[in-house]
């Protein structure tokens, strides 16, 4: 181990959750104006995820805002990051989901919701 993920190992998070590209999420960042600090929370689809483990891990999320794409780019163990809260579970086959940048109007917000699986004859009621 060298001296840069040594220091990396100190600012990594264990308070994040699990969570996909294609969900819905809503990201709490901490905005200093002056003196003062305060939460603002960008919610919006998951695009792409950077990195799985290390300090410069990131993701992107986008949402549309008065006809207009927002693509913001968060990293994962920033302190600016309050907490990150998932609203949706979306069902994708893809792992960056840059094709929604060029859908307009509902098409480009509207992911497929991922259902739990019901497997048939085993209920477990019936015991």
């Amino acid at each position: 181990m060298n001296l840069v993920d040594a220091v990396g190992m100190g600012q990594l998070k264990d308070d994040i959750p699990e969570f996909e590209p294609g969900d819905t999420i809503a990201v709490h960042t901490r905005i200093v104006e002056g003196e003062t600090e305060r939460i603002q929370i960008f919610e919006g689809v998951c695009i792409s995820r950077r990195g799985s483990a290390g300090v410069d891990s990131a993701f992107t999320v986008r949402k549309v805002t008065d006809g207009f794409g927002v693509e913001r780019v968060f990293p994962l163990h920033s302190p600016r990051i309050a907490q990150i809260d998932v609203t949706r579970k979306g069902r994708v086959r893809r792992s960056k989901l840059y094709y929604l940048r060029g859908l307009k109007g509902k098409r480009a917000t509207r992911i497929a919701e991922k259902r739990p699986q019901v497997r048939k004859g085993t209920d477990s009621d019936e015991s």
